[in-house]
């Protein structure tokens, strides 16, 4: 069994050799946030239990993405959702092994607690679209994934690169403007604030005069109609420029430095590729951003979506 945990939602789901087998999903509201640790706890205990209660197999281990620093099963810093210093493993596996007491005469809770292993959400998404996605015929390669923050991993020779100090790549707090607004994590002007979806969903809902509850869905239909028209709606225009300059300042930061065979982006970033991705291409390519010019590079939209990180964190 995986859980993935973004900045907006819990998906727990049953995978096996890289295939979603069931998933469930619970969207974090303000209030859930105000006794985080407990929601996550208490949502992985009752789909784990709801799980074993369906089946007559053993749960073989349990693998945990989540948006944050992550070391030795602890959650060392997860910005997006006020969490610092939390021993997630240690946690659930107290709380298996009562459940597991509590249940001890049937045969397939025995096997409570299981093995627990924790990465970084993007890391995790990474591993997966190496293995069974858009980049599994690359040895070198970034991966990123755009949703509430940026998340990211590099792979090189098929293996993801991993700091020794920190866990390391965290693509979305390098600055890209230093006198720009100040992020959740303490700096100013990171690459999440301008090149998250959640920047860009907010800005084009501010500029087009949206609610703050307009949905993505909402906001897809509205770039498919405005793309049918003759006459293009110039303030959506000016949201996908000033988004995919961002977007392109702060992967071509990465390109300078990797110089990675091809990119993967996932998040919600996938379901709205066919408006941001040929932009974002052209800005890169032709805006004097890299250090070694070239004359097309691949940037691909994720396979697997949001599940990549649910499968990856199946395969720690």
């Amino acid at each position: 069994m995986e859980w993935t945990c973004g900045g907006s939602h819990i998906a727990i789901s049953e995978v096996k050799d890289g295939k979603i087998i069931e998933k469930t999903q619970r969207k974090i509201t303000d209030e859930d946030r105000i006794d985080i640790l407990d929601v996550i706890e208490e949502t992985i205990i009752e789909n784990v239990k709801k799980i074993l209660n369906n089946t007559e197999e053993k749960l073989e281990s349990i693998g945990i993405a989540v948006p944050g620093i992550v070391s030795n099963g602890v959650i060392n810093k997860c910005v997006n959702l006020g969490i610092k210093d939390y021993d997630i493993v240690d946690r659930l596996n107290k709380k298996f092994i009562k459940y597991a007491n509590e249940n001890r005469k049937q045969e397939r809770f025995k096997s409570l607690p299981v093995q627990i292993k924790l990465q970084n959400d993007a890391k995790c998404a990474a591993i997966a679209e190496s293995k069974y996605g858009v980049l599994q015929e690359y040895e070198s390669s970034i991966f990123l994934t755009l949703g509430t923050g940026i998340g990211g991993a590099v792979i090189v020779e098929g293996k993801l690169l991993e700091g020794k100090c920190f866990s390391g790549y965290e693509f979305g707090h390098m600055t890209i403007n230093v006198n720009g607004e100040l992020c959740k994590c303490g700096k100013k002007g990171c690459f999440e604030l301008y090149g998250s979806m959640k920047y860009f969903k907010r800005n084009f809902k501010e500029r087009l005069g949206l609610s703050q509850f307009t949905h993505s869905e909402q906001l897809l239909d509205l770039l498919k109609y405005d793309m049918a028209l003759e006459k293009h709606d110039e303030r959506i225009k000016q949201v996908i420029d000033e988004y995919t300059q961002s977007l392109a300042i702060g992967i071509s930061n990465l390109i300078n430095i990797f110089e990675p065979e091809a990119i993967g982006i996932g998040g919600s970033f996938t379901y709205f590729e066919e408006f941001l991705l040929k932009n974002l291409k052209e800005k890169i390519l032709n805006g004097n951003l890299l250090f070694n010019p070239r004359n097309d590079i691949i940037i691909k939209s994720a396979l697997l979506k949001n599940d990549a990180g649910i499968i990856g964190a199946s395969m720690l």
